[in-house]
């Protein structure tokens, strides 16, 4: 369990300097609300001159990358941060999910390949890929067994993934002028399922308090016509996993959850000098080609995502009625202009990423609804 000094202040900060407006005014939302929950500073967006020598507790819009990074915001530990810190940019993306196609494959420096043998039984079957020569024959070994997903490893929230059925179609991916530029920086390649639910299985570690969660995920259209992600509800324990199972959970959650603990003690085991105080894990549980029942962990999150805003509401409810040991919670993104439901608390309005209309909320509900 970690535990945060009282004297610390909660600083917002976005990674990008590029990030869409929704993603920094979500960021500052949450590290304000964060701050009142725990009774803590809100220092704003972090700024070096105005925070230098400032004991901080920062909420970064992504995962921390490298000791310089670190070292920056004074973060040494998961005690200074809701989110998590790596090595190497690659650890905190979809490519840890899969091993390379061969032992002559190309990996980016610090690769473990450790971590494919810790996690293999708990993710679907995929190829990570960082050159353009090793795409090709990768994409060949997986479609022998049925049609696969192409998931670059930076991409988020669904975007820019494709299903691909066949090998002519990916060799128009391997055809096109930023194919070499596209397979350096990282693609995932992977079984494709139908019929398939999402859940979430995660844990915070956060102002003294330890919870956790699971539950799904759900799917909405943007302005555009995608599908991308609309939203979790979760429901939240106090406590570790041991607490999460007491709970009446059907077979399929137990199994999410099980999934979620080999994939996350494969991290600290493959890569150590990695932390977090949020780490919440993606699995997908659906049917494979053949038809036969099929699940796996497609990607952790160890940093603010879609659920922080139900997290942080299950944290208010524990923080004000310690006595209370489970919630349902529930985060929702859409791109409909619409009032808030009774109770609900509002996160973000405004401009999408592409100009249009968002709207972010979250509901709390009681353990039995």
């Amino acid at each position: 369990m970690t535990s945060v000094k009282r004297n610390k202040t909660v600083v917002a900060h976005s990674i990008n300097p590029h990030a869409p407006v929704h993603e920094v005014q979500t960021n500052r939302a949450l590290a304000h609300w964060l701050a009142q929950i725990l009774g803590f500073e809100y220092g704003g967006s972090y700024d070096r001159e105005q925070h230098a020598g400032r004991d901080l507790y920062l909420m970064p819009t992504q995962t921390l990358i490298g000791a310089e990074a670190a070292r920056q915001f004074g973060v040494h530990g998961p005690d200074d941060l809701w989110g998590g810190y790596v090595e190497h940019d690659f650890i905190c993306t979809k490519a840890i999910t899969h091993g390379l196609l061969n032992k002559y494959a190309v990996a980016p420096e610090g690769w473990s390949p450790l971590f494919a043998k810790l996690s293999r039984g708990v993710v679907l079957d995929g190829v990570s890929v960082f050159s353009l020569k090793d795409a090709r024959p990768a994409a060949e070994h997986l479609l022998y067994a049925g049609p696969i997903r192409f998931k670059p490893i930076h991409a988020c929230a669904g975007r820019d993934q494709r299903v691909i059925e066949s090998i002519a179609q990916f060799d128009e991916i391997v055809a096109a002028p930023d194919a070499q530029a596209l397979f350096s920086a990282g693609v995932v390649l992977e079984q494709n399922l139908r019929e398939v639910k999402t859940q979430s299985v995660g844990q915070s570690c956060i102002g003294g308090k330890v919870i956790s969660y699971c539950g799904v995920q759900h799917l909405t259209r943007d302005s555009e016509g995608l599908e991308v992600y609309g939203g979790s509800d979760l429901l939240v324990v106090q406590g570790g996993y041991i607490e999460l199972l007491r709970l009446e959970l059907a077979d399929d959650v137990r199994e999410a959850v099980r999934l979620a603990q080999v994939f996350d003690d494969a991290a600290n085991q493959a890569y150590p000098g990695f932390f977090a105080s949020r780490r919440n894990y993606d699995i997908a549980q659906g049917l494979d080609a053949g038809g036969q029942p099929r699940g796996g962990v497609l990607e952790q999150s160890w940093r603010m995502g879609g659920a922080s805003s139900a997290e942080l509401a299950a944290l208010q409810v524990f923080v004000e009625d310690p006595s209370t040991s489970v919630v349902r919670v529930s985060s929702v993104e859409t791109y409909t202009d619409q009032p808030l439901p009774a109770g609900a608390r509002e996160v973000y309005r405004g401009a999408a990423e592409n100009g249009d209309f968002l709207l972010k909320y979250v509901t709390v509900q009681s353990h039995d609804g």
